[in-house]
């Protein structure tokens, strides 16, 4: 797998490091919207890291500066990050790259909050790279993909929480990011190569990630259960 990124995993930090910057586009806590970065980086946090007397952007800046990661696009998580989920897929000429972490014992289905109480949160983040650059039109049609490839992994995998089956978690957050330069594809939809090889590289890390994920939760629930007598 040729990766156009460099990957370190220090808890409690994941960072995925490019040669050059790229353009990204994400909901990122730290730097929303589209952005222009050579580093995305997931944060494991515990409750204890986000003070309530602090607000939580300033807290994860804080957090991130103390690091020397506050130039990177953040991504939140409480999913231990040694479980992550790298995944590449080529379709012609066009390459997606799939970094995931993969949590979701606070899953939700779209549209109708959960009432459930949370005991260990998890998230499902998603760096995807595209080798190529993307018009502003392709960015978001690519995070569409993104998005819908992922829910459609979770819907596969018929994880039920509080009567419902899960479409995702509350704190999900999708980072996309392409090269600078050069003529930007127009289009990214499923009729494309682009969305074609980014949808399949989703779908491979989040279907891995869901798996490993119930291994994780079930384990541990069962774990908290009292012996039968």
């Amino acid at each position: 797998m040729n990766l156009p990124f460099q990957l370190s995993c220090r808890p409690p930090h994941l960072v995925a490091s490019f040669p050059a910057p790229q353009r990204m586009l994400s909901w990122s806590l730290t730097k929303p919207g589209f952005q222009v970065a050579d580093r995305v980086a997931w944060r494991e946090v515990r409750n204890a890291d986000l003070p309530p007397t602090e607000d939580p952007c300033a807290s994860l800046a804080r957090l991130m500066g103390a690091a020397d990661l506050g130039d990177a696009v953040l991504l939140v998580t409480s999913r231990d990050i040694t479980r992550s989920h790298l995944t590449q897929v080529t379709v012609e000429d066009d390459v997606a790259t799939c970094l995931a972490t993969v949590g979701l014992s606070n899953g939700e289905r779209v549209g109708q909050r959960s009432r459930d109480p949370v005991w260990q949160p998890g998230t499902v983040n998603i760096l995807l790279h595209v080798a190529r650059s993307l018009s502003d039109g392709a960015f978001v049609e690519t995070v569409s993909i993104v998005a819908e490839a992922r829910t459609a992994a979770i819907l596969d995998a018929g994880i039920e929480i509080g009567g419902a089956l899960v479409t995702g978690s509350g704190t999900d957050c999708i980072v996309v990011a392409a090269p600078l330069g050069g003529e930007p594809a127009r289009f990214a939809g499923m009729h494309t190569a682009i969305g074609e090889s980014v949808g399949a590289a989703v779908t491979q890390a989040i279907r891995e990630g869901v798996e490993v994920w119930r291994r994780d939760f079930f384990g541990a629930v069962a774990a908290r259960k009292p012996a039968a007598e």
